[in-house]
């Protein structure tokens, strides 16, 4: 049997297969939830939840959030895509497989009574 070693975010139960990922996601929801607390001391009238909804927003655009402040407000902008895309016509199906996790060369073997 192989030991995969996972982070797991307590707030919303995602995992993660690195630390450094793990506490960047952990590092958003603390953002998100000082967001708030801002949010809902500045508007009074503002519900909890639309304040969650806020925060959570802002911390995820962070990197935009600070374009914007600096001068790029288009960051924050909604992203258009292309009606016409050629990316779908090159895409090479091999690439998009994902690994083979059974494979025998993945898995070490632990020697038994040791």
């Amino acid at each position: 049997m192989a030991v995969v070693a996972v982070w797991k975010c307590d707030r919303d139960g995602s995992l993660f297969d690195n630390k450094k990922e793990a506490e960047a996601y952990d590092k958003m929801f603390e953002l998100a939830e000082t967001i708030t607390l801002f949010l809902n001391h500045e508007i009074s009238d503002i519900d909890e939840q639309t304040s969650v909804k806020i925060g959570l927003a802002l911390a995820r655009r962070r990197d935009d959030l600070l374009k914007a402040c600096k001068g790029k407000t288009d960051a924050l902008l909604p992203q258009t895509e292309p009606e016409d895309s050629e990316e779908e016509a090159t895409t090479d199906p091999d690439l998009d497989t994902p690994p083979d996790e059974d494979r025998e060369e993945n898995v070490t073997e632990l020697a038994s009574g040791q």
